[in-house]
């Protein structure tokens, strides 16, 4: 599963424009496991400790990619995760394909911009400095190749990595957010299941099968989602209620839950729990993933304004 949006358990290194970065406590197991791995890699310790960090570095400019993205949309970003299996960043653009692919694509697209300065890097320093330690040719070699290891990998149509959500992001145009998650979500998981099998079995590849049966955990989870939000939006509507931010009608039987934890359609009862009488929270527009009181709710204009939320 995801790492939590709460970051309990890991360490606040830093903030940039108001983003919170931490590190995943579990990124310090996988430090020690790969310097013994790659223990024969260099010749001195110490350029196998700048080789993980300059995977923490790659991974972390890549989530930035995401994050400042998102907030140029309009969109929210305020925390990025970085734990073993990558980095998370917890953006939440706005409920529009255009906006959602860019929030998406910007991460790929900062390592693409990094595989010339990575290679050049490279050759130049070689060019300049003949007698450059091997290790230190190996390094910058590594980097470059961790690089674009990176970009071909998040690119992979598997859902939810960026591949999988830039597939999404495009298909959203034609067939709205819920089919698009619907399909994105059914490709990763036959990919992410045959691939596995592929890995384990064949190529006997431990660590790249893990990665597959988590992009098969996260496909499934997504696939249940997107089924449930297309069931429920092709409910009857509430006629007497409308989103106070986009103007949509919600769907009978939405559940909101109240104080007590019960699950009940708020606009049935005008906000009232109907076993326990206590009131609901605020209501989740599905449309516009806007959050607003029950009242707001219950006291806009019926009318629906014109144009398409995708």
């Amino acid at each position: 599963m995801l790492p939590s949006n709460r970051p309990g358990r890991a360490l606040r290194l830093f903030a940039f424009q108001g983003i919170d970065v931490y590190l995943h406590w579990s990124w310090f197991v996988i430090f020690v496991l790969e310097l013994y791995l790659r223990r024969d890699a260099y010749d001195a310790v110490v350029f196998n400790v700048l080789e993980f960090l300059s995977i923490f570095v790659l991974v972390t400019l890549h989530e930035f990619g995401h994050a400042l993205a998102c907030r140029s949309v309009g969109g929210t970003a305020e925390r990025i995760m970085l734990w073993p299996l990558g980095g998370v960043a917890f953006v939440r653009p706005p409920p529009r394909a255009g906006a959602f692919l860019w929030s998406i694509a910007a991460g790929p697209l900062v390592n693409v911009v990094l595989v010339p300065v990575t290679i050049g890097l490279a050759l130049v320093i070689g060019m300049l400095i003949p007698a450059l330690p091997e290790d230190m040719v190996r390094l910058l070699w590594t980097f470059a190749f961790i690089n674009g290891a990176l970009l071909v990998f998040n690119l992979l149509p598997v859902y939810p990595l960026d591949g999988g959500q830039i597939l999404r992001s495009l298909l959203w145009f034609v067939i709205g957010r819920e089919r698009s998650l619907l399909v994105a979500a059914g490709i990763g998981l036959v990919v992410s299941v045959l691939g596995g099998v592929a890995l384990l079995l064949f190529l006997q590849e431990i660590w790249l099968g893990i990665l597959a049966v988590f992009a098969a955990l996260q496909s499934w989870n997504g696939l249940k989602i997107a089924r449930a939000r297309v069931s429920i939006l092709g409910r009857p509507r509430h006629q007497h209620a409308r989103c106070p931010v986009c103007g949509e009608a919600p769907p009978m039987g939405l559940g909101v839950r109240c104080a007590q934890g019960h699950a009940f359609d708020p606009f049935m009862s005008d906000g009232w729990c109907n076993q326990c009488g206590g009131k609901s929270g605020p209501v989740p527009c599905l449309s516009c993933e806007n959050v607003r009181s029950i009242r707001e709710w219950m006291t806009v204009a019926p009318a629906r304004p014109s144009g398409d939320l995708n």
